[in-house]
């Protein structure tokens, strides 16, 4: 029988298999209840689809190649397929992916199985919908060879061919019963594909298929799943990236009753219990010294500033460009008046719901080994696991689950712990739970990095800016958390210098460089990358020449934005629905705008100030977004009220100090996460356009500190330019 590789190899990547007489269906019921842990179709199927298959009894099975945390993936995928496959949605059954690069790689990401960027949606958006048309194409080239018909006198209706002239209809499950699949996927030229006024799903409000798992107790989490005989673990790790232990005291460790082993390993010590509580207390107990030659000991955040200060300041240093248009140093040089500034961004670590956890269970031999995790790269965690047992990846089966959030944290190519749930399996020959607690998820925590932004720009005699400098003094991220990335893409670290650009503004000399800092320390994507920091900087900068100018800010995006007529809409929206030119007695009123990977925002914060203690509150936040087609727009709406809370958190509360290498903060209550009651008013307006969806999932993030920062200066005439805007910091920036 032909392999599902062969299958997919002869049929270039977009094939579909039919399910036959005698295949027996998957279980429905089964997979409605867990959708994303639904296993294969049993009892004799044919070949496992690459993306689709059909069943006698009407259901479709779709798979989805990204992972769900709480974003929508694992709903709008299937249904951009099911939209152009004209498949009835209430019959649909969702199947993971499996890790499969070739197979199911996010365009978007180079080929790689990997959720994050708000680009999973425009990642596979011609792919699914390319695949989907294919479908129904076959479907329809059956019915149409039944019927002795042509193909042109057909049409479908949701899981359903008609004839029109005869009235004759034939199920998609009925079709299923006799259909041949061709050797080779059928052409699908994009102009075939539907039109958004054709959409039967798409641009509806279809509910996730995961929400109600979720509300009734049964959506599986790692955290969740138990095995026979299973065993819990935690690891110790050093306090510094590359560090390992000199001396290990263990005996105090041992004595903590439900003690099963103590691990030395490279990195840490690690310990198995019989309980969690075990492993915590042991772990707790363990006494070690570290080898302090560890690049990243003796780092301090606060020394750290003014030197990232002057490598940034330093223009006969050259940095490593990022965003060049023109000539921005010769522009700057004949501007009629230069403007600089500087703006810092403190580490500032990931916070997601759910810890960091993995269930492992490695083979006796130790040659093959079962995983059950949340992660955002499926196939960088089977490879994470396939090299620390030094075993084929084909040995190595992944039980996906649900993310309690993700934002950056649960996709590194080392995965590390899922790596800790091997190693620790191999030591016991029996299945391990390893749950990081929230103080270790916070004292080793990979954090978006400190960073420091000089800011020039050049006017000439009419105002215009004609030239701009920004250069980024940071830890570089890609390098450390994506090596294979960083080299694939020609050095450059995207995920620290993404949002430096300006290329939708009208100006024509630009320069974005940065200046790496080599310190050791661990760090990582955030919910938006380097927008997060560089659009607080581009945008608080901005405001600050309007201001110095005598410019207004919104008319000045508007003239930088005269060749962007979305970004020129979505501004006006946002100005309209604040009532931006009314005066607020006691209050300041921010704009700000950004373009996020095409997706068009545009934010409006009303907030006031404490004078005497500092404090900054933000009463309402007004935005404006146009991601192109909004697949699943009531998503879109939470997504967009979620990433302005998160960005509420990164602008005013949320920081990570480091002293000799260790991180100060140690959980929630003193990292400084926003509550219920500091959350402000929140409108929304999504402006959905006939455009390729562009992201949505954390495009309001980075707008939220720029339009804060500039509603501070509205209402107590003091620039914060040290994201988070503490209390301190305020009263600094008022004396």
């Amino acid at each position: 029988m032909t392999t599902r590789r062969e299958f997919m190899v002869g049929a270039a990547g977009l094939t579909f298999t039919v399910l036959v007489d005698g295949c027996a269906a998957m279980r429905t019921e089964e997979l409605r209840a867990g959708a994303a842990l639904a296993s294969a179709p049993a009892g004799g199927a044919k070949t496992v689809n690459a993306w689709a298959s059909l069943a006698q009894d009407g259901t479709v099975y779709i798979v989805n190649p990204a992972v769900e945390m709480g974003q929508g993936s694992q709903t709008a995928i299937p249904l951009i397929i099911a939209e152009e496959m004209d498949a009835d949605w209430s019959r649909v059954v969702i199947v993971p992916a499996a890790p499969d690069d070739k197979i199911y790689g996010n365009p978007g990401f180079r080929g790689l199985m990997y959720t994050a960027g708000s680009a999973t949606v425009t990642g596979y958006w011609d792919v699914a919908r390319t695949f989907g048309a294919q479908v129904r194409r076959v479907v329809m080239e059956n019915a149409a060879r039944k019927w002795d018909v042509p193909l042109a006198e057909l049409s479908t209706e949701p899981s359903t061919v008609l004839h029109a002239k005869t009235g004759r209809r034939l199920s998609y499950g009925e079709i299923a019963a006799f259909a041949q699949v061709p050797a080779a996927a059928p052409t699908i030229r994009l102009e075939e594909l539907k039109k958004p006024e054709q959409y039967r799903l798409i641009g509806k409000d279809v509910m996730r298929v995961e929400l109600p798992t979720k509300v009734n107790g049964t959506a599986q989490y790692s955290i969740d799943v138990q095995l026979p005989g299973m065993l819990y673990g935690a690891v110790l790790r050093g306090p510094v990236e590359g560090t390992s232990p000199l001396t290990i005291d263990d005996a105090q460790a041992r004595a903590v009753a439900g003690v099963v082993r103590i691990v030395p390993m490279a990195f840490g010590v690690g310990v198995i219990g019989e309980t969690p509580w075990a492993a915590f207390d042991a772990k707790n107990a363990l006494k070690v010294t570290w080898d302090r030659r560890a690049r990243a000991f003796g780092h301090d955040s606060d020394e750290a500033i003014p030197v990232y200060s002057a490598a940034a300041r330093d223009f006969n240093r050259a940095g490593k460009p990022w965003d060049t248009a023109g000539d921005a140093r010769g522009a700057m040089q004949k501007a009629a008046k230069i403007y600089e500034s500087e703006y810092v961004c403190d580490y500032s670590y990931h916070a997601q719901m759910e810890p960091l956890n993995s269930v492992a269970s490695v083979s006796a031999a130790g040659d093959a080994c079962e995983i059950w995790c949340g992660t955002q790269s499926q196939t960088m965690a089977v490879a994470a696991v396939a090299k620390a047992l030094a075993i084929p990846v084909e040995k190595v089966k992944l039980n996906l689950t649900l993310l309690g959030g993700g934002f950056g944290r649960r996709g590194h190519r080392d995965e590390e712990f899922v790596v800790d749930s091997v190693l620790l399996s191999r030591e016991v020959k029996r299945p391990v739970k390893v749950l990081w607690t929230r103080e270790d998820d916070v004292h080793n925590g990979r954090f978006r990095p400190l960073s420091v932004h000089f800011l020039r720009a050049g006017l000439d005699s009419s105002g215009r800016i004609v030239a701009w400098q920004h250069r980024v003094a940071c830890d570089e991220i890609t390098a450390f958390q994506d090596p294979l990335r960083y080299k694939g893409g020609g050095e450059k670290d995207f995920l620290a210098m993404a949002g430096s650009e300006l290329r939708t503004y009208d100006i024509p000399n630009r320069l974005s460089e940065q200046l790496p800092q080599e310190t050791g320390i661990r760090t990582s994507s955030l919910r938006g990358i380097g927008f997060g920091p560089n659009k607080f900087a581009t945008e608080a900068f901005l405001d600050e020449v309007a201001a110095k100018h005598g410019l207004d800010p919104v008319e000045l995006r508007l003239q930088l934005l005269k060749n962007t007529p979305r970004g020129q809409a979505v501004i006006r929206a946002v100005v309209e629905m604040s009532d931006y030119r009314r005066k607020r007695p006691g209050r300041g009123l921010g704009f700000s705008f950004i373009d996020y990977s095409g997706t068009m925002v545009a934010a409006v914060a009303e907030v006031s100030v404490d004078k005497a203690r500092g404090k900054v509150s933000v009463h309402d936040f007004w935005l404006a977004l146009d991601p192109g087609i909004a697949v699943q727009p009531d998503n879109v709406v939470a997504q967009t009220e979620s990433s302005i809370v998160y960005g509420l958190g990164l602008a005013l509360t949320e920081r990570i100090a480091i002293k000799d290498g260790a991180v100060q903060q140690s959980n929630i209550l003193d990292y400084g996460v926003p509550r219920m009651h500091d959350i402000p008013e929140l409108h929304i307006k999504l402006m959905s356009t006939p455009n390729r969806p562009t992201g949505a999932g954390q495009m309001a993030t980075p707008i939220v500190a720029p339009a804060i920062s500039s509603a501070v200066f509205a209402a107590s005439g003091a620039r914060v330019r040290h994201m988070p805007f503490l209390p301190e910091r305020v009263l600094a920036a008022m004396a």
